[in-house]
């Protein structure tokens, strides 16, 4: 089996997008499909990191209070 997409691939796809949306939409929904795709990526990123500190069980004596 061969490639994926294949330059032919490519340009097919892109002529039948500029048919679609016509030339003035494409930088448009160029640039909505990149911010999806960063805002995909930092959600990602944000899910791996951990917490930055867990909170620390409280002892005992700082629970009680004085009288």
């Amino acid at each position: 089996m061969g490639e994926l997409f294949t330059p032919t691939h490519i340009i097919v796809i892109l002529v039948v997008a500029l048919v679609l949306f016509g030339g003035r939409r494409l930088p448009e929904l160029g640039k909505g499909l990149g911010e999806g795709i960063r805002g995909f990526k930092e959600g990602l990123k944000a899910v791996d990191e951990p917490a930055a500190k867990p909170a620390a069980p409280k002892s005992d004596s700082e629970t009680e209070t004085k009288a």
